[in-house]
């Protein structure tokens, strides 16, 4: 009795290869430039400021307006291109403010970014709060109060949306909504795995 079997030899090597190129493709790079040029621009107006204009109010309205333009393109463009996740807030029948926290439904032809592409998106969602927390201290130590209003400005527009994609990736990671009222700070730092995707 002959046996019908024959050796299939596995390369594991090139999936491996395969992976690697695919995860360090950036699929959307206009997405990519925009979700970190609004706030870069803004943190470089904040450092030139002195040297571009002599007056607070035209640096004040520029510097908030290219957050405004970051704040937008990241929650409303590159989170869903880049992470697939989004947030919103509603308003319902009753006048109630409702949070809404999504993360898309991963499969093996999703149309969300690369692992290059996450760690752009993550990276700079996390470290430009911590720049402008440096900016409101040094405003603070050197007394500049009207750039003290600035700093804590911007740093809120930066905040509300790192809140919301950790949130977000809450939801993707437990796979269920949590109640908006119970999720704190605490929940952040018992889980890291949420905000620096460690699985």
């Amino acid at each position: 009795m002959a046996d019908d079997t024959e050796d299939v030899e596995l390369d594991f090597a090139a999936d491996e290869q395969e992976g690697a190129r695919t995860s360090s493709v950036i699929r959307h790079p206009l997405a990519s430039f925009l979700h970190l040029f609004f706030r870069v621009v803004a943190i470089i107006t904040y450092l030139c400021c002195d040297w571009i204009s002599d007056s607070f109010p035209s640096c004040f309205v520029l510097i908030i307006t290219l957050l405004s333009f970051d704040f937008w393109s990241v929650k409303n463009v590159t989170g869903r291109l880049l992470v697939g996740l989004r947030w919103w807030n509603q308003i319902d029948e009753d006048g109630r403010s409702l949070w809404v926290f999504e993360a898309k439904k991963t499969s093996q032809g999703r149309n969300t970014g690369t692992e290059t592409e996450a760690r752009i998106f993550w990276l700079g969602l996390i470290i430009c709060p911590f720049i402008w927390t440096f900016f409101f201290f040094t405003s603070l130590f050197s007394m500049k109060m009207k750039w003290l209003s600035l700093v804590v400005a911007s740093f809120s527009l930066q905040v509300a949306n790192l809140y919301g994609y950790l949130r977000c990736k809450a939801v993707e990671e437990d796979g269920q909504p949590q109640d908006t009222r119970s999720f704190t700070g605490q929940q952040l730092l018992q889980r890291p795995d949420i905000i620096f995707g460690i699985r």
